[in-house]
């Protein structure tokens, strides 16, 4: 009831795109399968096609096929393809000691815009923006070592990253999007920001901590542990 068709369909495959760009690739084309439940009327199925095909038409992805069918809930499943140049993509197990921690902008929007259903927060949950641009730019200008997007929370995929590159992070800071709280920034998840370590400083993004020896992926903010509390997708 929260969420308009035409969203449903924008998120459904900016989540997609969001997983490319955190590889620093190019989209091309998707695939997506739909089952329909009872109440999902020809109405809903034309604005949940016209928010995803709105953003497919956007970043120059073709959708080539896929599956129809129906189901007591509606369930969609989006596969999407995209290419980076041979041995040149981004990876979450690059991560070196030494290595500077970044985000691409504050986080917790997606969390509050949930909780509050107003403002600028609630229009950023509905259709996040994912960061195919800047992913290819981290991979070709600043020769990122490591980077994943935000989708499940930056407790939870900085652990992931460092947990992939043997390695363990301190964060000193952690930007938090207006009116967020510091819960929704960590932990909230679907931001689709992307989190990435470079072999140098930069004034271009902000810098949040520092890759170091330790427990593979433990993250601590200001000396104290940081649980990994994101969304689990195979949590009980």
């Amino acid at each position: 009831e929260a969420h308009p068709p035409v969203a449903v369909g924008w998120r459904a495959l900016a989540r997609g795109l969001s997983d490319i760009a955190a590889m620093g690739g190019r989209p091309h084309f998707a695939l997506l399968s739909l089952a329909l439940a009872a109440w999902a009327d020809r109405r809903w199925v034309d604005s949940f096609y016209r928010g995803f095909l709105r953003l497919a038409w956007r970043e120059g992805v073709a959708l080539v096929g896929g599956d129809l069918s129906h189901a007591e809930r509606v369930m969609c499943d989006v596969v999407v393809c995209g290419a980076a140049p041979k041995g040149r993509w981004l990876r979450r197990d690059g991560a070196r000691v030494g290595d500077g921690i970044y985000v691409s902008g504050p986080l917790g929007a997606s969390a509050l815009g949930l909780r509050t259903r107003r403002g600028r927060a609630w229009r950023l949950h509905l259709k996040p923006e994912p960061r195919l641009a800047l992913g290819r730019l981290l991979r070709t200008r600043f020769h990122a070592t490591a980077a994943m997007d935000l989708s499940d929370g930056l407790s939870l995929d900085l652990h992931r990253l460092c947990l992939a590159s043997s390695v363990a992070a301190e964060l000193d800071q952690v930007p938090v999007f207006p009116r967020a709280t510091l819960e929704d920034a960590l932990h909230g998840g679907e931001d689709y920001e992307l989190v990435f370590t470079l072999p140098r400083d930069t004034d271009a993004f902000p810098r949040i901590g520092i890759i170091v020896q330790g427990k593979p992926g433990a993250v601590s903010l200001a000396g104290q542990p940081v649980p990994p509390r994101g969304y689990d997708h195979f949590g009980t």
